[in-house]
């Protein structure tokens, strides 16, 4: 294996349930260094998901979703952080990896199989219903994932640890992830007023194969065979 020899640790096991929704039981430990800084990435923890608040955060501002103009910015946080505590979305239906640099969680990727997209969907609407603000609003209508793909949903890294290399190994291990998986491609999308985070995806070797609206934004679908190895 391409990686055997920076694992701590990795165990998985995959079931299908007559619906075909894909659960994940996974232990994923890793170390390396990015720019002489040692880099723990994990599975996230419960723990975690007030740490990974302030980085999905990042990325549902950059959206400029219209659901949330309208309302606090705490409420969509606090969406983001119930969200996260469960088990579900860290490691059951989508896997969540973390980048840890002395306890402090620097990046978060966030995935899982296309057929699973809306199970991940359900989870976040079930919390959202708690949160009087945005249990009325129409979140996750657009479908996000293409077929017979391991889709990257979310990627985000603390902006005082970008340039390392944080946020091209947590791609690696996704993809690495998605191949144990057996899923041949790895997906995301890109908005395509993010130039600079598209330059990153075709280094890494990703090709557009679409382009789609999320929201008010346009964005390019963009997949890479999983086994492809991505050099920091």
């Amino acid at each position: 294996s391409r990686r055997m020899f920076q694992y701590l640790g990795h165990q998985y096991q995959l079931t299908k349930t007559p619906s075909y929704l894909l659960f994940l039981c996974i232990s994923w430990r890793m170390v390396c260094i990015l720019g002489g800084i040692f880099i723990l990435i994990r599975n996230a923890e419960p723990d975690d998901a007030e740490k990974i608040v302030p980085l999905l955060s990042m990325i549902y501002d950059e959206m400029e979703l219209e659901e949330f103009e309208s309302i606090p910015d705490e409420d969509p946080q606090r969406l983001i952080q119930q969200s996260f505590k469960h088990r579900s979305i860290l490691d059951m239906v989508a896997t969540t990896l973390v980048a840890v640099e002395n306890d402090n969680v620097i990046g978060v990727a966030f995935g899982y199989p296309n057929t699973n997209e809306d199970a991940v969907n359900r989870v976040f609407l079930d919390v959202a219903q708690k949160i009087p603000s945005i249990k009325d609003a129409d979140l996750f209508t657009d479908q996000e994932a293409a077929e017979d793909e391991f889709y990257l949903d979310s990627l985000a890294v603390d902006e005082n640890y970008r340039g390392y290399g944080v946020a091209t190994k947590l791609i690696d291990e996704m993809a690495a992830h998605a191949n144990d998986l057996e899923y041949d491609t790895l997906g995301l999308n890109v908005d395509l007023a993010n130039p600079k985070a598209e330059k990153l995806y075709r280094r890494l070797g990703f090709v557009e194969e679409s382009k789609i609206m999320i929201g008010d934004h346009q964005y390019r679908h963009m997949q890479v065979d999983s086994d492809t190895e991505m050099l920091v």
